[in-house]
């Protein structure tokens, strides 16, 4: 297993990869930055890095889905949210075919390993209001806010 951790415009992030499949994207305050070792932390830092600057809006590098059947379900679903639009938690509901499970879907984003690959932070209370993010409310935020900043530039 490899890591690396850099700073970003939302806070530092630790990339975690494990045979050349990133298994972890996490947001840590007292760690040291560390130059990526490998050529995939090269790639994902490179990436997250366009991602931050309105660049990138698909990530490339492989990855590892972690979860039950259930979960698994929604980290697809939230892939297939569009860069810089938002729905909500019983919007991903009714698309995994589960329209009464709103809260079990947000179990399944508190537990999402891949933050802003696997966008969890595209998911909002159904009155338009941010609710429930696991690295904080500030950075769900500011993710939306870079999110709309470019893509309005795109326009």
């Amino acid at each position: 297993m490899n890591y690396t951790v850099f700073d970003s415009p939302v806070g530092k992030i630790k990339i975690i990869e494990e045979d050349n499949i990133v298994i972890e994207i996490r947001f840590v305050k007292d760690e040291k930055n560390i130059s990526p070792n490998t050529e995939i932390l090269k790639l994902v830092k490179k990436e997250l890095e366009e991602y931050f600057t309105g660049k990138r809006k698909v990530f490339t590098f492989p990855i590892k889905l972690e979860g039950r059947d259930f979960s698994l379900k929604v980290y697809k679903a939230l892939m297939e949210i569009p860069y810089g639009e938002t729905c909500s938690y019983k919007d991903i509901a009714i698309k995994i075919g589960n329209e009464n499970s709103q809260r079990a879907v947000g179990g399944a984003n508190n537990k999402n390993k891949l933050p802003i690959v696997i966008p969890c932070h595209r998911v909002i209370g159904r009155n338009g209001k941010l609710v429930g993010y696991a690295e904080g409310l500030e950075i769900k935020q500011k993710l939306l806010e870079l999110e709309r900043k470019y893509l309005e530039k795109d326009d």
